[in-house]
């Protein structure tokens, strides 16, 4: 069996962080979606960390890359296997890897990278990729995206979506209720 082609990306920026190092650039959503994998918690309850995925979520993330309007500037959290043999050129700042099934796994983003994956545009997704973490290591990296992001608050999205045009009559009214007892609460 041949030995998978190296690809390299330059434009790399690499971070250092206590004792992890990670490396930010963008990527094809294409090479995305050949090369990265989740390990869900129910496939595998000993090493899955990952939800069920959602694929009316990842649908709609599709249609909306596809409509035009849609960017997604938040970057995918990756962590770099083994296998990838994972290369970084602090002279070039390029980062080199074989691009095979399972070279990275999704700690935070599979939605979106399912959902590019449906999409019928392709385009560059920006990605954090990690090197050199245990199954412990992206776990904690996992647990700490997803317990210490605090969600927007309902009142505040239907007061924005008014600034964005995206609000819905029903919408419209809920917030005017809100401000009502806001501004009178008796």
């Amino acid at each position: 069996m041949t030995e998978p082609t190296r690809i390299g990306f330059s434009s790399v920026s690499l971070v250092r962080k206590g004792d992890h190092r990670f490396y930010s650039l963008t990527l094809p959503s294409e090479l995305l979606a050949e090369t990265c994998f989740v390990i869900a918690r129910e496939e595998d309850p000993m090493k899955g960390f990952q939800r069920e995925l959602d694929e009316k979520r990842a649908r709609e993330i599709a249609a909306y890359i596809d409509s035009g309007l849609g960017t997604i500037p938040s970057a995918i959290i990756l962590s770099a296997q083994p296998d990838a043999g994972l290369e970084y050129d602090s002279t070039r700042k390029s980062l080199s890897f074989k691009p095979i099934r399972k070279s990275f796994l999704i700690i935070d983003g599979q939605h979106r990278v399912f959902g590019f994956m449906l999409a019928k545009r392709a385009f560059r997704v920006p990605v954090i990729i990690y090197s050199g973490l245990s199954r412990r290591d992206e776990t904690r990296l996992f647990i700490d995206i997803n317990s210490k992001q605090k969600g927007v608050p309902a009142e505040l999205l239907l007061d924005i979506k008014k600034l964005a045009e995206y609000e819905k009559d029903e919408e419209a009214l809920l917030r005017e209720i809100f401000d009502t007892f806001m501004q009178e609460p008796s």
